[in-house]
């Protein structure tokens, strides 16, 4: 499936990293513009299929942007979503023609959702088609254990397990596994590649009755697996572009 590409322009710096970064973990293309100025430039070169939105910036401001990308009768020319910590301007906003609106601060999974929607509306499908990929989850309160040492990454794959309805829970390293999985009795693991010993502690894993059949999704996030990783029956491998890789390897065990 082809990349959708956000425009995201917000004048907090950390926010344009932390919330671009996150966005292409979920696999899509993000251009960033820390003024509505600049948004402006991004446009003469970028197609947006959705526009993230702040609107309390310096200059132009989120206002003067959208003034500028609406035609005669207001409408936006690309799909918006407007972010902003002024929760009161919802009512401004409910006679302008923006796509949806969301107030600081919000949970990744209420934007990433928010995204979704309106990328899916404005692509041409229906609500009733948006209900039915929602329906197609097959995650829902299937127990996952996550294991990995990089807190960023675990944040981020256990959001996307979670916006997909699992029960996760979240381990540092192989030991740990091991005794979350006995007491615990997750449906699949997912681990990082990357551990120290993750091969041997999934080769003893397998070895002891109660977790002998027990899927594991091992993913690769920064360089390739060792050739010492064998896939079998219980164990698959993924080069981690983004959590929607992990999650489809997940639901090909269950």
């Amino acid at each position: 499936m082809e990349k959708k590409n956000i425009l995201l322009v917000d004048d907090d710096m950390s926010l344009l990293i932390t919330l671009g970064d996150f966005l292409s973990f979920e696999g899509y293309n993000v251009v960033t513009a820390n003024s509505g100025e600049q948004g402006l430039e991004k446009l003469k070169s970028y197609i947006p299929d959705i526009i993230i939105l702040d609107m309390s910036m310096p200059g132009m401001g989120g206002i003067g942007f959208l003034d500028e990308i609406s035609n005669k009768a207001g409408k936006p020319k690309y799909p918006v979503l407007v972010l902003t910590a002024k929760a009161n301007m919802a009512a401004y906003f409910a006679n302008v023609e923006v796509d949806g609106f969301i107030a600081k601060p919000c949970t990744p999974e209420d934007l990433l959702m928010e995204v979704g929607r309106i990328v899916f509306l404005r692509s041409g499908d229906t609500a009733t088609g948006l209900e039915e990929l929602l329906e197609q989850k097959n995650l829902q309160d299937k127990k996952i254990l996550v294991v990995d040492s990089d807190s960023c990454f675990i944040d981020k794959i256990s959001v996307g397990l979670d916006v997909d309805g699992a029960i996760v829970a979240t381990v540092k390293d192989g030991p740990e596994m091991l005794e979350r999985a006995i007491l615990w009795e997750p449906d699949v693991v997912v681990a990082s590649g990357l551990e120290n010993d993750i091969d041997n502690n999934v080769a003893t894993l397998h070895m002891m009755p109660k977790t002998k059949n027990l899927p594991v999704v091992i993913y690769n996030k920064k360089k390739k697996l060792s050739s010492s990783f064998d896939e079998s029956k219980f164990v698959k491998y993924v080069e981690l572009k983004n959590v929607a890789d992990v999650i489809t390897e997940v639901k090909s065990f269950l």
